[in-house]
Order: C-alpha cells, then structure tokens, then sequence
C-alpha cells in the first residue's frame, strides 16, 4: 500500500480539514442552546447573573460559529476538487441535503445572529430571547441536514442507480435512514456534553483562583447538572447505536471488537488488544467472556460476525478504530464518574469547595471534543472502503489529482490552519481566562442614571 500516493494524501487532507471543522459547530450547537437557557432564566427571575453569564458565553458562541463557517465551506470545494467521483455519483443526494441546511439553518442562524449579539439595546427583551431561540434552532436544523447526508452515506435506502449514478426515489426514506435517528441523538447531545465540559472547565479555573461570584459558581454549577442528565443518556443512545450499526454494518462492529473469527455459543469482549490486518489475528489481547454478546446483543450466547466472515478488500481497518472507539468509551466512563462525583458534593455541600475535584473537572475540559473526534474517526474509518456503504467505494470517489498536489494542498492546509484556528482558540482560551463579569445591569445604571436606582434595588435585594 502506497501511503504518499493521491488518493492516502487525499483521504488524510479531508481527515484533517473534517476534524478541525467538527469542533466548531459542536460548540455552536451546546453552547447556543445554553444561551438560550440563560436567557430564559434571566427574563424569568431578574438575576441579573444569569446576563452575565449570556454576554460572557455569547462571545465563546460568537468566535466558534465564525470559524465553523469558515471550515466548512473549505470541505465543501474539497467534495468538487479531491472526490469528484463522489460528487458525480452521489451529488443528486448530497448536493440537495446540503442546500436546505444552507437555505434552512444557515439563513436562520445568520437572520437572527446580529440581533442576538447586538440587539440588547435595539430590541425588546422578548424579541432578542427569541433570537436566541431562532439561533439555537438553526444550530439544530444544520446538524440534522448534515447528519441526514452522512447517515445515507452509511446505510443508503431511498435511491436507486440510473447511469451509474445515484437517483433518489422516495426522500423520506433518503433523509430518515435506519442509522439516522441514532446518529442524529447520538451527535448533538455529544455537542451538549462538549458545551457542558467548557463551562464546566472555566468556572473550575476560576473557582480554584478564588473566584466565589454568582457567575462563576452558577456556569460551574449549571454544567454539572447538564453533565449529570445527558451523560446517562448518552451512555443509552450509544448502545442503542450500535445495536443499528451492528444490524446493518457488521463489518464496522467487527472491525471495532477486533473480532476476526465469528464465535458460537457466547462472543467475548476484548478489552485491549493489537489487531493485525495482515495476519488476521488480534495481538495480546485481555478478554471477558460473553461480555461482547452482552453488549452487542444484549443476550449471552449473542453471535457476532467477525472480519473473516467478509472479503478482505471490504474490511475496515480495525487498529484505528479498535482504540479510537475504546477512547470514546473510555472517556464516556470518566464522564460519568466527573457527573456523579459533582453530585455527592453538591449533596454534601462542598462542590465549590473541594479543590481537588475542580482541577479533576479541569482536566476533563478537552474531553468532550476529544471524545467527539475519537467517535468521529470510529464512523468515519468503520465505514471503509466505502463512501456511500456498499454502492460507492472510496478508491472510485477520487478525481483524477496526482500525489504532488493533494500533498501541496495538504502542507498548505496545515499550516493555514494552525496560523487561523489556533489563535482562533487561543483567543477563546484567553477569553474564558478572563471568565465573565459580575453584575452588567450595576454597569449598565451607571451609564444611564434614569435606570440607576431601580437596578440598584434589584441587585440589592439578591
């Protein structure tokens, strides 16, 4: 296997440019759905903490919806430019999924994101949370397009092949296809989860540099909670998923297990092993048995289909997805764990006060996006050597480019995005070192005197 040749140069390039993108609108989706909670609790209770913590997150929102955008629209010329096969064949699916996220999410998101940022003193109260609803909505609507395209790339129904190209016939069953609602769920609680582990992140660094105001606890406080409801059911969608993947891509959930022989009478799991393609074996494994029926098929003597069962050229390549999946997992534990630990000090009254569970939580700050990436990598690997599963295979997706090229415009992404979207970040960690203000109506008094003694009695009567 050529690993510098077109077509591993290319796959990398869109490798690269797909996982710095999908940080960015995982942030967007947790984080506008936050602000909208934020609002709502400040129009209904006054406190003017809650405005706070909306002016403060709404500029983390701000700077990663910006360079969602901007990533975006990079992978989408990379469609017409590296895999312009893929286009070609699949583009009568794709390219319409794709216009009603711009023509749905994207405009409404963009409508009414300038209110939302700018509008506190050009609109009524009421008018701007309904921007911040409208934006949060539109963060939604743009996944489920995106994760309709990318769940008919993974179990296709709906379509029939004219031409050698692919023709939808019933768009029901095109957009709602039988991994859809599993990878729909699936995704935007993980974008809730990675929202929840920065803020949880942020108020644990000021909590532990002696911050002890309203802000500060309740953006602490707040995360733990999301944390504690979502984390569970996260843990249930996922098993859930992978009953669907295991129904209708065996060879993923294979791949996945390192499981190479198709075992009768119970399947057990392997912990942690070393697969090896080349001679059909999983190295030094750790195994529990008939834990893998358990969980795969929820019976003790479950059968699970393994990589012999399938061609070699249809395999997926099992020592990426093998980890990147245990990396997940693993991670989802740990979150857990962070969600139950915050609850018995809540409990016992010491959350704000046990340092040691704050630089815990403070560690766990990356591990929603390194999760999400982790879980990324394990679709998007399991789904190999296809593009669109069993119709399309990758190999044939690529345009005819020479390796010089795809190398070039690799080096040239590299380096462009690190220069951007790494001061894209350090800007939002500068930003969230900062941390957000305390009391905005006191400020706001103090520029306009007419207001000055009804905000002061509020804030006085906290």
């Amino acid at each position: 296997m050529e690993i510098f040749d077109a077509f591993h140069l290319a796959r990398l390039q869109f490798a690269f440019t797909v996982s710095f993108h999908i940080i960015f609108p995982s942030i967007s989706i947790g984080m506008a759905s936050f602000l909208a909670v934020l609002e709502w609790r400040w129009l209904l209770t006054g406190d003017a903490a809650y405005k706070d913590m909306f002016l403060f997150w709404s500029k983390i929102f701000a700077v990663g919806f910006g360079m969602g955008v901007v990533s975006g629209v990079v992978m989408a010329y990379e469609f017409g430019t590296n895999w312009s096969g893929f286009a070609s064949v699949a583009g009568n699916v794709t390219g319409p999924l794709l216009t009603y996220e711009v023509l749905t999410a994207f405009f409404l998101e963009a409508g009414f994101l300038g209110v939302m940022l700018f509008g506190w003193e050009r609109v009524s109260p009421r008018a701007h949370f309904f921007a911040t609803l409208m934006v949060a909505a539109g963060t939604l609507i743009s996944s489920f397009w995106i994760l309709a395209s990318n769940s008919f790339m993974q179990t296709p129904q709906g379509y029939v092949i004219e031409n050698g190209r692919i023709v939808p016939v019933d768009w029901l069953k095109v957009i709602f296809s039988p991994s859809f609602p599993y990878r729909f769920a699936h995704m935007t609680i993980a974008a809730f989860i990675v929202a929840a582990f920065i803020v949880g992140a942020c108020g644990a660094w000021h909590l532990l540099h002696g911050r002890r105001d309203k802000p500060v606890k309740r953006s602490f406080s707040m995360a733990l909670w999301i944390l504690l409801l979502l984390t569970p059911i996260q843990i249930f969608v996922g098993d859930a998923h992978g009953l669907n993947t295991r129904k209708y891509q065996p060879a993923k959930i294979a791949a996945i297990e390192g499981l190479w022989e198709t075992e009768h009478g119970g399947t057990a799991l392997n912990l942690v092993g070393l697969p090896d393609m080349n001679a059909e074996v999983t190295r030094y494994t750790i195994q529990i048995p008939h834990l893998g029926s358990l969980i795969l098929t929820h019976s003790w003597d479950g059968e699970i289909r393994g990589l012999k069962d399938f061609p070699p050229e249809d395999r997926p390549y099992s020592p990426i997805i093998f980890w990147t999946f245990r990396i997940m997992a693993g991670l989802g534990m740990l979150m857990l764990l962070t969600a139950l630990l915050g609850l018995v000090l809540r409990m016992r009254g010491r959350l704000y006060e046990t340092q040691w569970y704050q630089r815990f939580v403070l560690c766990m700050g990356p591990s929603g996006i390194v999760a999400l990436l982790a879980g990324w990598v394990t679709t998007e690997v399991g789904r190999q050597p296809w593009t669109v599963y069993g119709v399309l295979r990758t190999v044939d997706s690529l345009s005819p480019i020479s390796s010089q090229q795809a190398g070039v415009s690799l080096l040239i992404f590299v380096l462009v995005y690190f220069l951007v979207f790494g001061t894209g970040f350090y800007y939002m960690m500068k930003m969230m070192k900062r941390g957000p203000e305390e009391h905005a109506e006191r400020r706001e008094s103090a520029k306009h005197p007419i207001l000055r003694n009804r905000a002061l009695d509020a804030l006085e009567g906290e």
